[in-house]
């Protein structure tokens, strides 16, 4: 009878895992992405902007990223810049020139982008770049008393989200969204982004019900991909783009699933998008955010998409003011 019952539990036991390992196995990489209708690449292509002088800052587990760093007016806060999904911090190139005038600023690469990742598109653990964030905040911040503030576009300012309720939450001030992911169900969500990432769904799945049996070991495994038009990846530039993430680098780069409970942590922010954005609803956030938060304020600038937002000059202006307290 012990026998029995212990062959029933096993075979319960037994059938999830093979069912997330089916999902997994049955779902692979390399479906074909043009850059064809997804986002508007033209203004990224044509940009002139000089790039910011690059080098290696430290982090914890001994490695080394690359950072751009421009030293601000002595009273100003510290201003980190977290860009978005596919690309690296010389996406502020421009923006963070103008932010150096009202405060120090520093832009990474963040793990697994850039022109010299350590393994492109892919972290140690879901929650590794909030930390090297932190060890970099840690690092250049001049004392005690000046302020942080962290602003993300795109899946950047879904990490700083993320950043707002996890253990390092303290070490922000203010926060600045240009344009955030949310979660793939939030309300202001175009369907994969507006044609710019294919989530590799079924596997998700597999590796979700893995992870809540605490297995970790396809971590690695990649998750989604992304539409980075052939005339960015085979440019002068493509060997800073990154076409795919891991499992674990695509969980860590959003808000949690309660997304809700992130939004609440937020510090004081200040929320823009484009009217024309091709990702996300602009009109959509401002009616969410506020069921979850009283700290922020909104607005739609007409006439931009989502790649074109960064470097709107009407972002400087209202980034400016929100530093300045205007």
């Amino acid at each position: 009878m012990i026998g029995r019952i212990a062959g029933i539990v096993g075979l319960s036991l037994l059938v999830p895992l093979v069912i997330a390992l089916a999902l997994i196995l049955g779902q692979g990489p390399g479906q074909a992405m043009s850059g064809e209708g997804g986002l508007d690449f033209s203004d990224q292509l044509t940009r002139e902007v000089a790039a910011l002088p690059v080098a290696e800052a430290a982090l914890r587990d001994g490695s080394t990223t690359l950072v751009r760093y421009l030293e601000g007016p002595e009273e100003g806060p510290l201003i980190v810049l977290v860009h978005g999904s596919g690309w690296d911090g010389g996406q502020f190139d421009g923006l963070a020139r103008g932010l150096s005038t009202v405060g120090d600023v520093l832009v990474p690469d963040l793990r697994g982008h850039g022109a010299r990742p350590e393994r492109r598109g892919d972290v140690d653990y879901a929650g590794q770049m909030e930390d090297d964030l932190a060890d970099l905040i840690r690092s250049h911040i001049r004392d005690k008393d000046q302020g942080v503030m962290l602003l993300g576009h795109s899946s950047g300012g879904g990490l700083v989200i993320r950043f707002a309720n996890g253990v390092n939450g303290g070490l922000m001030d203010r926060a600045v969204l240009l344009a955030p992911f949310v979660q793939h169900d939030a309300p202001m969500m175009r369907e994969n982004s507006g044609g710019w990432a294919r989530p590799l769904t079924r596997r998700i799945v597999g590796l979700s019900m893995l992870n809540s049996a605490g297995i970790t070991v396809l971590d690695r495994l990649t998750a989604i991909e992304f539409a980075m038009p052939e005339a960015v990846v085979q440019g002068p530039e493509g060997h800073r783009a990154t076409t795919a993430y891991s499992w674990r680098l695509n969980k860590g780069f959003a808000p949690r699933r309660d997304w809700q409970a992130d939004i609440a942590a937020l510090p004081a922010f200040l929320l823009i998008a484009g009217a024309e954005d091709e990702a996300f609803v602009a009109e959509g956030y401002e009616p969410e955010f506020i069921k979850h938060s009283d700290r922020g304020r909104y607005r739609v600038l007409d006439g931009v998409g989502h790649l074109a937002l960064v470097d709107d000059p009407r972002v400087l202006t209202l980034v400016r003011r929100f530093v300045l307290d205007e």
